[in-house]
């Protein structure tokens, strides 16, 4: 079983999208796919700086096109779609459109609403997100109890990442849980936490005149690491997931009850794969940060080993 995996918020860098718009079709579906988000991909893909892609509003639709050019792109070469797919927070609105739940331009037209909604609710309060990384993780969940912080990402490989407010996040890096190390993340806010509330209200109301299809290949969620089999219930967790931790510890563990021998990281690619080295020990991974990686994807598809 070879999944692919759709990476969050975070992953993007200063011209990725470049070399991808070398193949066919590609500009045309960026153009397309702005429309819908109301973002110029293309510009921010390639000339924005680091500082301009980390704006909630841009990351999010610049994240989530390229995990589709890239899935598309691989499907294209192997004739098949993946043995199942599973994405990231924002990512997994990604993995909807590889599972066939929703199109890819609606996929694009609600990632335009969640980027601003939760970039507004962001813009409210100061909060930011902190990854911990090792440590006893009962002691770490204690300590972000004690400082208020909300275990917003059990991202497993024992890491979890916390939000909430920035002095809380300050006091826990200046006094970390032993054998732990905390490292603030480029983000603009405390995503997957209660301050989302408004953003999931702006989400609710733009699916509400959706029509998903069911997925047709095994869909894992964040909220609980189980497999879909009902789009209208992959819809309303995509929704929820806003405001609620991503449980990407559950998904790894259920991709390994699955019997996974594989596993494949979208574009912007890397942090999946790193954490799978922790979490699924000895399942081969492919990260496809750009075109020159397709073919190590192609590969394990195909194969079921890494050229």
């Amino acid at each position: 079983m070879i999944v692919f995996a759709c990476p969050g918020q975070g992953s993007q860098t200063p011209g990725f999208l470049t070399p991808w718009l070398e193949l066919d079709g590609v500009a045309d579906d960026l153009a397309a796919y702005s429309d819908a988000a109301e973002v110029d991909l293309i510009q921010h893909g390639t000339v924005s700086d680091a500082d301009t892609i980390r704006d909630t509003r841009i990351a999010q639709p610049l994240i989530v096109a390229a995990s589709l050019i890239a899935g598309k792109a691989l499907r294209d070469q192997v004739g098949r779609d993946p043995d199942g797919i599973a994405g990231h927070s924002v990512g997994e609105l990604a993995a909807l459109v590889g599972a066939g739940v929703v199109s890819a331009v609606e996929a694009m037209r609600l990632v335009g609403i969640r980027g601003r909604a939760m970039a507004d609710a962001a813009a409210a309060t100061p909060t930011g997100m902190s990854a911990v990384v090792g440590g006893d993780e009962e002691a770490v969940l204690a300590l972000l109890a004690e400082l208020g912080l909300t275990p917003a990402n059990y991202n497993g490989g024992g890491q979890i990442v916390a939000a909430g407010a920035l002095p809380a996040l300050a006091a826990l890096a200046d006094a970390p849980v032993r054998g732990s190390r905390v490292i603030p993340l480029q983000v603009a806010g405390a995503f997957h936490t209660a301050y989302m509330a408004p953003a999931v209200e702006a989400l609710r109301a733009a699916v509400a005149d959706v029509a998903p299809a069911d997925p047709r290949i095994p869909l894992w969620t964040n909220k609980d690491g189980s497999v879909l089999t009902d789009g209208a219930t992959a819809l309303a967790n995509l929704v929820s997931q806003v405001s609620s931790p991503v449980r990407w510890d559950l998904c790894m563990a259920s991709f390994a009850e699955h019997g996974i021998t594989g596993l494949v990281e979208l574009t912007p690619a890397g942090a999946l794969t790193g954490l799978a080295k922790r979490g699924l020990r000895g399942v081969p991974a492919v990260a496809v940060k750009g075109p020159e990686d397709l073919a190590a994807a192609v590969a394990l598809l195909q194969n079921g080993e890494v050229a």
